[in-house]
């Protein structure tokens, strides 16, 4: 029997689980704090103690009910975790308990326990932070992949990078620093210092036309654009394009935009919302002049279609972070049980670099391990 309980930090109780539920689509106050039994793993399954799960924009259009991978409610949000190997299901070999793991389970990470396939885990390195290393999962995959699988970047090259503030913003910057590209990044007054500061020119959009901007800027434009916006966005992302550039698509944040997030949305009937007008996009970039193409990018299908590729990329990713040649920027840090207060923050917009949710005795401290 699943209660409600009052918001706590974390437990200690390895026989109870607190776990956070979207009972209905809408704006926060969607999300409950529930306490019920730990579950236990099936065969070939991992039970998993949560350390740190990102709260992530697609955490909330799955709320509202407007993302593609929307499961029925009720339903437990969180698309990437880190945590510890708590109890092995039969037939699991090669996996230690007390080993820290990496997962992105798409849905189900809000919780102090999850069990998972033996499969989806990737091995953490001893020593890093979790709040640091659950950022990689999601942005950072989904920024390393379109770089170097979708734009096939190279040395020299110049991108530009809407959102670039955010959490997969300020993974882009990072990894094109890496990768020696020259870059442009839209963003709010208040997010322009972050861009300077990770190697990015910033561009003003609420008061600079950006492709006017670029054009001053580089002449003839950028190798590639990275828009997270979608809709008639992405026409204006062309345009900031030098021929044979590419834009990269990937999520669709105007289903989120001029509604704000409140209760009463229709919920999943919308979760298709802009995938017509997509496709037309992609399909005007092959058939129209000056070879500017549209590519679509998802890391949920990229990871069904190639599991080894997102394995590969997440341990490379994890060896920079150890080396120190990135640094994800961990806007905050909240319990488990203020996952609804969590979710409100990012709602509002502005938030520079990731929010990641805590559990299991995972410091709330910046940079504690």
């Amino acid at each position: 029997m699943v209660t409600q309980t009052a918001p706590m930090p974390y437990k200690t109780d390895s026989m109870s689980n607190t776990r956070i539920i979207v009972t209905h689509y809408g704006g926060p106050d969607a999300l409950q704090v529930v306490e019920e039994e730990c579950p236990e793993p099936k065969a070939g399954e991992v039970r998993v103690r949560v350390l740190a799960a990102g709260v992530s924009l697609p955490d909330i259009m799955a709320r509202e009910g407007v993302h593609p991978e929307t499961p029925p409610v009720p339903f437990t949000p969180g698309w990437d975790l880190v945590g510890v190997v708590d109890r092995l299901g039969d037939g699991v070999t090669g996996v230690e308990l007390g080993q820290r793991v990496a997962a992105l389970p798409i849905h189900g990470a809000y919780a102090e326990f999850v069990c998972l396939p033996q499969q989806e885990l990737v091995p953490v390195p001893s020593g890093l932070d979790p709040a640091e290393a659950v950022s990689l999962i999601l942005n950072y995959i989904t920024a390393y992949q379109m770089l170097h699988r979708s734009a096939k970047v190279r040395p020299g090259q110049r991108i530009l990078i809407h959102g670039a503030a955010g959490g997969v913003g300020s993974a882009l910057l990072q990894l094109g620093r890496v990768a020696g590209l020259e870059m442009y990044g839209t963003c709010s007054s208040r997010g322009a210092s972050a861009v300077s500061d990770l190697g990015g020119i910033p561009i003003d959009y609420q008061h600079q036309d950006f492709v006017k901007e670029i054009h001053r800027l580089t002449g003839e434009g950028v190798d590639a654009v990275f828009d997270p916006i979608g809709g008639a966005h992405m026409w204006h992302s062309r345009q900031a394009l030098r021929p044979g550039g590419r834009v990269v698509a990937y999520g669709n944040t105007t289903s989120l935009r001029g509604e704000g997030l409140v209760s009463g949305r229709p919920g999943r009937r919308n979760r298709l919302h802009g995938i017509p007008i997509f496709a037309v996009y992609i399909a005007g970039g092959w058939l129209l002049p000056g070879r500017k193409r549209v590519v679509p990018y998802s890391i949920q299908w990229l990871k069904r279609l190639r599991p080894a590729q997102f394995r590969q990329d997440l341990i490379v990713l994890f060896d920079l972070l150890h080396q120190q040649k990135i640094k994800p920027l961990v806007a905050q840090r909240f319990p488990l049980a203020e996952a609804r207060q969590a979710q409100e923050v990012l709602g509002k917009g502005g938030v520079v670099g990731k929010i990641v949710l805590v559990c299991n005795g995972a410091s709330l401290e910046s940079g504690a391990a």
